[in-house]
């Protein structure tokens, strides 16, 4: 398995790149999947799927823009059906937590025949440096339409280790990990422990889904995105998310990594030093 070049899609992504990192890392071959790759992967051009696959023992599956969008699981059983007859044996999911389009989705990865894990998240701690709400935090106001429902934050890193282990490893085969870290915090919590961990006044504001989506088109975020992130908004963050679970201490053997710890090597970096 590790002979055969391992496919990353969205390997320039949030987790992808993480995921790359750590199989670079131990010198195994990997591909990265994307459209400006050197064999490029278009998840709507399906021409583009079998080079990308070519020679490759192993993928992980990361669909843009959402997992839960509409269509999503007939576009994603589809390619792992042509992964595994193109000779990739294990394929690793990225899912989400509490969307009926993702299990959809992970239906359809496991009815394509390959050794399937699952690895299903919560929202990511980094969506505060490296996403769209980077800027808010910048200027100390952070406004979403999220209210008092805890959510598990869970690390990148910790999901990146998970895959990394479920495509190289063997025991993850058949897994579904539902990756959580070890608290429940509201948004407005999360943002209270960046403020203390910057030293920074940073407020939050909770306004409506409709307002945030318009806010988020007028500054140019692509209107897929905004879609999501209204559905995510507006209807998964309705407390059904709200608990923790065990799946990176039954994948890695360790707990998960605190949002605390994540705010204060992330203040430390001065990326949320306003320049």
């Amino acid at each position: 398995m590790t002979d055969q070049p391992t496919l990353v899609l969205g390997g320039t992504g949030k987790t992808g790149r993480r995921v790359v990192t750590r199989l670079t890392r131990r010198d195994l071959p990997v591909r990265v999947g994307s459209r400006t790759a050197g064999v490029p992967f278009h998840w709507q051009r399906p021409d583009t799927w079998p080079a990308a696959l070519d020679g490759v023992g192993a993928v992980y599956i990361s669909y843009f823009p959402d997992i839960a969008a509409p269509g999503a699981a007939d576009t994603v059983g589809e390619f792992a059906r042509v992964a595994v007859t193109s000779g990739a044996r294990r394929l690793v999911l990225l899912s989400g937590r509490g969307e009926e389009g993702a299990r959809q989705c992970e239906q359809a990865v496991r009815d394509s025949g390959g050794e399937v894990t699952v690895v299903r998240c919560a929202w990511f701690n980094q969506n505060f440096h490296e996403d769209f709400l980077l800027d808010s935090v910048l200027a100390g106001e952070v406004a979403l339409p999220a209210g008092e429902v805890g959510e598990p934050f869970v690390d990148a890193d910790d999901i990146a280790e998970v895959a990394a282990a479920a495509l190289t490893e063997d025991g993850h085969a058949g897994e579904l990990y539902e990756l959580t870290g070890p608290r429940l915090l509201t948004f407005a919590d999360a943002v209270g422990e960046i403020a203390a961990a910057t030293g920074r006044s940073i407020q939050y504001i909770r306004v409506s889904v409709e307002d945030y989506a318009a806010g988020a088109t007028e500054h140019g975020v692509q209107a897929d995105v905004v879609a999501a992130l209204s559905h995510v908004f507006g209807e998964v963050l309705d407390g059904r998310n709200a608990h923790l679970c065990d799946g990176v201490q039954r994948a890695l053997g360790r707990p998960p990594r605190d949002f605390t710890d994540y705010a204060r090597d992330t203040a430390a970096s001065g990326v949320w030093s306003p320049r």
